[in-house]
């Protein structure tokens, strides 16, 4: 398979590709087994567009209430009273890039972060905007006692399957919601075909802006040569969860390259 071949000469450490309950592909390299949990970088930002998802269900907020709503003092600045949770989401709420990897704010500092762009207006990928959505999930969700990690887990990821091996945290305490996250090839898997079984539920996560039709709710949207309604979530050095509705196919990559290129070996796995 030419996909393969690539992905084993862009370091390749695991590659699954499941196609219902069927896996059609699982091999390992560069260390890894099936048992090794990964980072996933900027995969885990794929987590929070499903949660705020399920949260709208829940009753617990809505995608397009204002930030304001849950902080007061967003009120009383033009710019941030006009910012709403799923611009925040679709990462068009007008901050500037940052707070990726080990600069990522903790949630007051996110909250005092200056917008540099009118919200909806621009989009710009960063982990600030996360951060913030962080803050009002876990404001909303004080009376019950849960941390956004606690309502991830327990709304999506334990019904899903879903073993978290390792969750950096800030030093605040708090899980940083834009990375940090560490799984398995098979529970990056689990949660793809979770996904996959709820679509219709999420498809709110698979909407773009006006200022970026290929970004969702935290989602990718579409890559050249492949099905139209391919999404995925993307993390640095290769790390990826590919998922194709009308085929009912999962595919989990992760590797150590930057040379790595989504397109490059969507188009061959494809092709052949």
């Amino acid at each position: 398979m030419e996909a393969l071949a690539y992905a084993r000469a862009h370091g390749l450490h695991a590659l699954v590709v499941a196609r219902g309950e069927q896996i059609e592909l699982e091999t390992y390299d560069g260390g890894y087994d099936a048992a090794n949990p990964h980072p996933l970088y900027s995969g885990a930002k794929s987590f929070w567009g499903v949660a705020a998802s399920i949260a709208q269900q829940d009753g617990l907020l809505r995608l397009d209430e204002p930030v304001s709503r849950t902080f007061d003092a967003w009120k009383y600045d033009e710019r941030k009273s006009a910012v709403t949770v799923r611009m925040l989401l679709q990462l068009t709420a007008g901050f500037g890039f940052g707070g990726l990897g080990r600069a990522v704010p903790t949630y007051a500092a996110a909250l005092a972060k200056e917008l540099k762009n009118a919200p909806g207006t621009r989009f710009a990928y960063g982990g600030i905007a996360l951060q913030v959505f962080g803050a009002v999930l876990a404001r909303k969700l004080e009376p019950r006692g849960l941390t956004p990690f606690d309502y991830l887990c327990r709304q999506v990821l334990d019904p899903a399957g879903v073993a978290i091996g390792a969750w950096r945290s800030l030093a605040d305490g708090t899980h940083p919601l834009p990375t940090g996250a560490h799984l398995t090839a098979r529970d990056w898997l689990a949660y793809g075909r979770w996904v996959l079984a709820h679509r219709d539920d999420l498809a709110a996560c698979f909407q773009g802006s006006r200022a970026n039709p290929r970004y969702g709710l935290c989602w990718w949207l579409g890559v050249k040569g492949a099905p139209d309604d391919l999404v995925y979530a993307s993390g640095a050095g290769g790390q990826a969860l590919y998922i194709v509705p009308s085929q009912e196919l999962a595919i989990v990559h992760f590797g150590r390259s930057g040379s790595y290129r989504h397109d490059a070996f969507l188009r061959r796995f494809f092709a052949s």
